[in-house]
């Protein structure tokens, strides 16, 4: 449980990081991604999870 905790403080640091460093881009994404379509978020999110379940395996196994 405390990795769990400890990488979602990881991921809001990177992501405060990221719009501290770069509102404009962060705007500009947000903004593509509001015209996409569900399909391809649907897509992108599993994509992303797989990813993410990939890289923890490779880490943690």
């Amino acid at each position: 449980m405390s990795d769990l905790i400890a990488a979602l403080g990881i991921a809001f640091v990177i992501e405060g990081l990221l719009w501290a460093a770069a509102p404009h881009w962060g705007m500009k994404f947000y903004e593509a991604v509001a015209h996409m379509s569900e399909q391809s978020l649907r897509t992108a999110g599993i994509s992303s999870a797989v990813a993410g379940l990939f890289v923890v395996w490779m880490v943690r196994g």
